[in-house]
C-alpha cells in the first residue's frame, strides 16, 4: 500500500476538522510560522492523518512530521504510545521530530532551526 492511500482517511476527517479548529496554544503559535509557506516556502498541513494516527503538522515535500508535546505526554503509558506511534509513521519513511509546548513558547528560534535542519 502506497502512503497516498494511508493519508487523510475519510473516517478520521471529523476529528482532523475538530483538530484544526481547537489548536493547542503552542499548536497555534507554531502553526503562525509554518502557514502559509513562509517557513523556506514550505507547503504543511495541520492534523493530517497518515493511517489511523493524526499528526500536529505534517510537510509532504520533506516527509516530515512535527509533532508538539504537552505535559499530558510525560507519563510512561502515553511516551509507549508516542514511541510506537513514531516508529510506524518512520518505518512508512517520514521523519518525525517533537518539540516540548514549553519550548515552543521559549526558544521558538532554535525550533525553527531545528525543522530547517531535518530539510533535505
Amino acid at each position: 500500500m502506497s502512503n497516498q492511500n494511508l493519508d487523510n482517511k475519510k473516517k478520521l476527517q471529523e476529528l482532523r476538522r475538530h483538530l484544526r479548529k481547537n489548536l493547542t496554544p503552542a499548536e497555534a503559535f507554531l502553526w503562525t510560522q509554518l502557514k502559509a509557506k513562509k517557513l523556506n516556502n514550505k507547503r504543511f498541513t495541520k492534523q493530517h492523518s497518515i493511517g489511523r494516527y493524526i499528526v500536529d503538522f505534517y510537510c509532504a515535500s520533506e516527509k516530515l512530521i512535527i509533532e508538539l508535546d504537552g505535559e499530558v505526554h510525560n507519563n510512561q503509558t502515553t511516551l509507549e504510545y508516542d514511541q510506537n506511534r513514531t516508529l510506524y509513521l518512520e518505518n512508512l519513511g517520514y521523519k518525525v521530530i517533537r518539540f516540548e509546548n514549553k519550548m515552543v513558547f521559549d526558544n521558538l528560534p532554535s525550533v525553527i532551526k531545528a525543522i530547517r535542519d531535518n530539510f533535505k
